[in-house]
């Protein structure tokens, strides 16, 4: 299963809110939802389809105007073609065939003044697209699947017998769509868009078209609510038509324990091991989580600094910069994560042979620890004793001596004379007071 191309795919929102017969009252939570609809169906990171490839017809009466913007999305549409209609549903003609009520639609005679809806349904059956989905949320929608509507599941609507289709409407065909008092949406469209929104917990990872239909039927069943109708070709249930938002909280507890797992990989030494975990990591985290998650960056961040540690600091540091623009828009300056960022960037400028570099990076980090963390936090220690090492690789030997002396005192206060820290600290130090010892300083 697979979610539609985004740039093979089309949508299109027609809706009326507005209307002038006075029979025919107007509607504005019509209005509300296909806004809301647009904007969730074009999200940038759950969405369907980019901005520009989302037609909204609004309140709109020239039938042929809808049916050019109509032809054209379904001409262009390859792979997800879907048509949505919201606003007064009307019946008609010797065979009471469904109408679809535009702003100057008569009541009395919709013949010649509404959108026949064998016309949409003929306009999206031509498209080339893959999979043509239709959902209609007005009264009677339910008459475009003919008198056998209440027959088995299987049987086949002849109205909608093409490979690739799925018809989905929000009343039977006698009964009427709703507006909740205090709802802002149609009632049919509001939990359409709460299931796009939160998701189906424990669900899966995508949703069909057919996943939807269900989890609509048995809430609006459950509230008392008519209940939608669906017609639809086995082939149309094979493509996703949204990420499933719960899904995320059932999988980022194991996420994060695979994080961890590649995090302490990269700690013990196998860099190179790291990296491959984190990368594919970083595949599932942007496609579940999102890019912006927090634990998405954070993986962002690990294998950054992995990436250096297996040998390619010029390319850490190159997406650690990235990142960190990212992080400071998304966090804040201040975030832990993001504060680790710049300390794992002055750790890869470094080690790429730019020391000038990364004493500038960590001479702005460790104020900023201080003033975040405080003068004794382990990491602002970290930072400082970092900074010392890089002043002595670049020859400011009595800035990093005075330095070192205030680390020591403070781990030897805070962890004691015998941590592992406080031993290096001082190791450093003797190094740069005894030069001829023979230890490195750097």
């Amino acid at each position: 299963m697979r979610l539609p191309d985004p740039e093979r795919s089309r949508v299109v929102l027609i809706g009326t809110s507005r209307y002038e017969d006075e029979k025919l009252p107007d509607l504005p939570a019509v209005g509300r939802s296909i806004e809301d609809l647009k904007e969730t169906l074009t999200d940038s990171v759950y969405g369907l389809v980019p901005d520009n490839h989302c037609d909204v017809l609004e309140d709109e009466g020239d039938i042929r105007l809808i049916g050019h913007r109509l032809r054209r999305a379904a001409t262009q549409a390859e792979d997800l073609l879907l048509v949505y209609f919201a606003g007064h549903g009307l019946t008609a003609g010797r065979r009471h065939d469904l109408y679809l009520a535009l702003r100057d639609t008569e009541w009395e005679e919709p013949e010649f003044n509404a959108l026949e809806y064998d016309k949409l349904r003929s306009a999206v059956l031509n498209s080339p697209a893959t999979t043509k989905v239709i959902i209609l949320d007005c009264c009677f929608s339910g008459r475009v699947f003919g008198d056998s509507m209440a027959g088995p599941a299987t049987e086949v609507i002849g109205q909608v017998e093409v490979d690739g289709s799925y018809v989905l409407a929000s009343a039977h065909r006698n009964q009427v769509s709703l507006i909740l008092e205090g709802e802002d949406h149609t009632a049919f469209t509001g939990r359409l868009l709460r299931l796009f929104r939160g998701g189906v917990p424990g669900g899966p990872e995508l949703l069909t078209i057919d996943d939807i239909y269900q989890q609509l039927r048995a809430q609006m069943k459950a509230e008392g609510l008519p209940q939608p109708h669906r017609r639809g070709t086995d082939n149309a249930s094979l493509l996703a038509v949204a990420r499933n938002r719960a899904f995320a909280a059932t999988a980022a507890p194991l996420l994060l324990s695979r994080q961890q797992a590649a995090v302490e990989r990269g700690e013990s030494g196998d860099w190179e091991g790291a990296t491959r975990a984190l990368g594919g990591l970083l595949e599932e985290q942007t496609r579940v989580l999102g890019p912006e998650n927090e634990d998405t960056l954070r993986t962002r961040q690990f294998l950054a600094h992995a990436t250096g540690g297996a040998g390619d600091p010029h390319e850490g540091a190159a997406q650690l910069r990235k990142l960190l623009a990212e992080q400071t828009r998304i966090l804040g300056p201040d975030h832990d994560d993001t504060l680790r960022t710049r300390q794992f960037l002055a750790v890869n400028l470094g080690e790429a042979g730019y020391r000038d570099e990364a004493v500038a990076v960590l001479r702005l980090l460790l104020p900023d620890r201080r003033r975040v963390l405080g003068n004794d936090d382990p990491h602002t220690l970290r930072t400082a004793h970092m900074l010392a090492r890089n002043l002595a690789a670049t020859g400011e030997a009595n800035e990093a001596i005075g330095l070192l002396k205030e680390v020591i005192a403070a781990r030897e206060r805070v962890l004691g004379s015998d941590h592992p820290h406080t031993v290096r600290s001082r190791r450093d130090l003797a190094a740069l007071v005894k030069p001829n010892s023979g230890e490195s300083h750097v």
